[in-house]
């Protein structure tokens, strides 16, 4: 199963943000793939595309990092697969 997490955070934090992700990197729990990451080029915040079979690994994930970020996390399906079962209803 597909996340897409958002996170936002406070210009105060970036510092003590780079620090951590630096020493301890992702910080992803056991049994979640990291796929991709982007940041907003503005700033104060970011998109993580992860997968993971059990959805309290994605939740263990945001958890260590709640003390720095805000997330909103969503499960997603990828469009083209959207289509295909669209295409099999008709």
């Amino acid at each position: 199963m597909l996340f897409m997490s958002i996170y936002t955070y406070e210009p105060g934090k970036r510092n003590e943000i780079i620090k951590r992700r630096l020493e301890k990197g992702t910080g992803a729990a056991a049994g979640v793939k990291v796929i991709g990451e982007w940041l907003a080029l503005g700033g104060h915040r970011g998109f993580i595309l992860s997968e993971a079979q059990d959805p309290k690994a994605v939740m263990a994930t945001t958890l260590a990092w709640s003390d720095l970020l805000k997330f909103e996390t969503v499960p997603v399906i990828e469009a083209e697969e959207v289509m295909k079962m669209a295409k099999s209803m008709k």
